[in-house]
C-alpha cells in the first residue's frame, strides 16, 4: 500500500522544524515523542494520514505500507535533519523507535558496498526474505527502511512476502517441522531491545495459526547445519514466499514499513556494474527499528 502525503500537509511539514531527538536508552525519548506528536497533529491531515497508516501496518490482510515522502526530501533534502526528524514522528506514530545496535545511531546507513557478501543488505546481490534480528526472542515489531537514493543503474526492487499466507499455503506435516525447536542462524553480540538469543528456535513462533512471527531467513538453508526434513520444510516455506511476493522500486523519499509479525521483505539484486558507481552516487537506505507499544494489537 502506497500512501501519498495531502499537498495541505506537506506544505505545513515543509515549514515546521522538529527539536532533536533525545534517546532514553536505545529507545526515542517518551518526552521527544510527546513533542514531534503535540507539534505533527497541529498539521493539516496528519492525523488521518497516520491512522490510514497504522490500519495498513495491522488491519486485516495488511501489514506493510510506504510513506510517499518525496516532495518532502525534495524540499529539505534528504541529508537534512529537519527530513529525518520528520520521518521518525512519523515512525514515532507506529511504535517506538529504537536502535538495537548500541554502536549505531538510530537510523542506520545501509548503502552498497561491491566487496561485501552479495547477500547482505549492504552487498550487490539478491537478498533473500527474511526477517531482521530473526534469533533474537523479541525482535523487533516493525522494521522500516527509508529511500534516500536508489539504484542509479536501475535495479535492486524491494521484495514482500505475506509470511502467514505462505504459511498457510504448506501441507500440515510441513508446518508441523517447523513448529519444532530445530533451527538456528546467525550470532548474538552487543544487542540492545532484542531480548536473548534464541538457539535453536521455531520458525513458526506462535500458538495460533496466522499468529506470531514467521522466524524464517533463507540464509538459514545454506549457512546452518539443519536436519534433512526441516530444511526441506523451510525450502518449501522459502518457495511459497518466492510465490506470493510482490516488489516494487522504492525512490528517494519512500519510506517502507513492515510489520515482521505479518510480512518478510528483501531485495533484488542491484544491476550489474556497481563498482563503476561513484560511492556517493550508490543505492542508499537509512534503516529504523520500531518497538510495538504494551497493549498494542501488533505486539500480542
Amino acid at each position: 500500500m502506497f500512501i501519498d502525503i495531502p499537498s495541505e500537509l506537506e506544505a505545513s511539514l515543509i515549514g515546521r522544524s522538529l527539536p532533536p531527538w533525545e534517546l532514553d536508552g536505545s529507545f526515542l525519548a517518551q518526552s521527544t515523542m510527546a513533542d514531534y506528536r503535540t507539534e505533527l497533529t497541529a498539521a493539516p491531515r496528519f492525523e488521518e494520514v497516520t491512522a490510514t497508516l497504522r490500519h495498513e501496518l495491522t488491519g486485516e490482510g495488511g501489514g506493510y505500507a510506504v510513506l510517499r515522502l518525496g516532495n518532502l526530501a525534495k524540499a529539505l533534502g534528504t541529508d537534512d535533519d529537519r527530513f529525518l526528524r520528520l520521518a521518525t514522528g512519523f515512525a514515532a506514530e507506529v511504535a517506538v523507535p529504537f536502535s538495537p545496535f548500541p554502536r549505531w545511531p538510530l537510523w542506520k546507513d545501509i548503502g552498497v558496498k561491491v566487496d561485501k557478501d552479495p547477500g547482505k543488505s549492504s552487498g550487490i546481490g539478491y537478498n533473500a526474505f527474511h526477517m531482521d534480528l530473526v534469533n533474537g526472542t523479541l525482535p523487533p515489531d516493525y522494521t522500516t527502511l527509508l529511500c534516500v537514493r536508489r539504484d542509479p543503474l536501475g535495479g535492486g526492487p524491494s521484495i514482500l512476502s505475506d509470511a502467514h499466507a505462505a504459511v498457510a499455503r504448506l501441507s500440515k506435516d510441513s508446518r508441523a517441522l517447523l513448529a519444532e525447536s530445530a533451527y538456528h542462524y546467525g550470532t548474538f553480540f552487543d544487542l540492545f531491545g532484542v531480548g536473548e538469543e534464541y538457539k535453536p528456535f521455531p520458525i513458526l513462533d506462535g500458538s495460533d495459526p496466522g499468529e506470531g512471527f514467521v522466524r524464517f531467513t533463507a540464509k538459514m538453508l545454506e549457512r546452518s547445519e539443519l536436519g534433512q526434513a526441516h530444511a526441506d520444510a523451510a525450502r518449501e516455506l522459502a518457495e511459497e514466499l518466492v510465490r506470493g511476493q510482490v516488489s516494487f522500486m522504492l525512490q528517494p523519499g519512500d519510506y517502507l514499513i513492515v510489520n515482521q509479525r505479518r510480512f518478510l521483505h528483501g531485495r533484488e539484486a542491484l544491476h550489474s556494474g556497481q563498482e563503476n558507481v561513484p560511492v556517493s552516487d550508490r543505492r542508499l537506505l537509512l534503516q529504523l527499528f520500531l518497538r510495538a507499544r504494551a497493549g498494542d494489537g501488533s505486539a500480542a
